[in-house]
């Protein structure tokens, strides 16, 4: 019996050989070690959990320590990753986003129960609720202020190029207007504090806007930012004709490069370090005093090292006044900003951050927000 269960196990150490076998199916991670003995796929240890949340249709074991049959085997030979994916995901949207092992477990879910459970990407009429290019409902919105969550409409308009939010369900005129030339959403479930938790950025006079939002129900906002980057995606196409989607896809939504806590210190440098929750977004190094701020209480450009910017792993030796011991001193062309980190680790991780900044060149539309950073009062 025992031969019957090594011959087997044997076996599907052969069958991750194949081609596409070798990462999740679902998010890409390296070495997956369970598989799907329903779908024929082979899955990270994080992606057979959220499988188990669709166990009528998908039923995983462990590679390692659960027994596996012959003709279990085989079925998962007939099908593979490769051949599930043709499947399964024959008519994903380009603009559709599809998470990787470090995306929140909301995308990944969605992802995987749009797949397999709704079966989405099979046939064009279930993708109705994102690709519409008009969509209106209700989100709970952080409060400014208070940080209570109010129920708000919002509506999202790919033909106006805006989403909106009203304060009040009747009301004419909207609380809030933002335009789809500046906005971005990225899911913060850590910071928002919600599983479904989304954070919406626009620019306003040249500033960046936070608001936070969530809905109870998990398609709902997943829909909400495949909506948002659709909507996107039309505007570039119709603001830069010509230019091939390929260029856009990966700027419909971004993650932050890098968020945490830092101590700043002010312009002269005199002033004692006080912390402060920044966000590395392009080219903003944005600090606030609570990470759920609907403004920054700062913004810095950090552009090319071509161009006089640099960061350097120390601060001036005349500095006093701080109590985390591992200093950054950021280098642009009118100022140096001076900041502390608490552990090692924690520096190193910015400056790499920072480093990605600093070698990328700096786009035509992105010497125009240097511009006004200089020139702001």
């Amino acid at each position: 019996m025992t031969s019957e269960l090594e011959k087997n196990r044997q076996r599907l150490k052969e069958l991750l050989e194949k081609p596409g076998n070798g990462t999740c199916a679902d998010c890409g991670a390296s070495d997956p070690e369970w598989a799907s003995y329903t779908l024929g796929v082979f899955l990270c240890h994080s992606c057979s959990g959220l499988h188990r949340n669709i166990a009528q249709i998908s039923k995983v074991k462990s590679l390692l320590l659960d027994p596996w049959s012959s003709s279990e085997i085989e079925f998962i030979n007939s099908v593979g990753n490769n051949a599930a994916k043709a499947k399964y995901e024959k008519m994903v949207p380009a603009f559709y986003y599809r998470p990787t092992n470090k995306d929140c477990q909301l995308l990944r879910d969605q992802w995987i129960r749009a797949k397999y459970e709704r079966k989405e990407f099979m046939f064009l009429e279930q993708q109705e609720p994102y690709s519409a290019g008009y969509r209106e409902g209700f989100l709970w919105k952080r409060g400014r202020d208070n940080g209570q969550y109010l129920n708000r409409k919002f509506i999202l308009s790919e033909r106006e190029g805006v989403l909106k939010y009203f304060n009040k369900n009747d009301a004419r005129e909207p609380k809030a207007i933002m335009k789809m030339d500046t906005i971005n959403a990225t899911f913060q479930p850590g910071k928002i504090g919600t599983p479904h938790g989304m954070q919406i950025t626009y620019l306003k006079d040249n500033s960046t806007r936070n608001i936070f939002v969530y809905h109870e129900d998990g398609k709902e906002m997943v829909d909400w930012f495949n909506a948002i980057r659709v909507a996107r995606l039309h505007y570039l196409q119709v603001a830069f004709p010509g230019a091939p989607d390929s260029e856009w896809l990966p700027k419909l939504t971004r993650n932050y490069l890098k968020e945490g806590y830092m101590e700043k210190t002010g312009p002269k440098h005199t002033e004692g370090f006080k912390k402060r929750w920044f966000t590395m977004d392009d080219r903003r190094l944005m600090y606030f005093k609570d990470p759920l701020d609907a403004y920054a209480r700062g913004e810095v450009f950090i552009g090319n090292k071509d161009h006089s910017y640099s960061v350097l792993p120390i601060l001036p030796p005349s500095v006093q006044g701080y109590h985390w011991q591992f200093g950054i001193t950021i280098v642009t062309p009118d100022r140096k900003f001076l900041v502390t980190c608490e552990t090692e680790k924690d520096r190193e991780d910015w400056i790499a951050a920072f480093q990605i900044v600093l070698n990328r060149p700096m786009l035509p539309q992105e010497y125009a927000v240097e511009a006004y950073f200089k020139h702001k009062p």
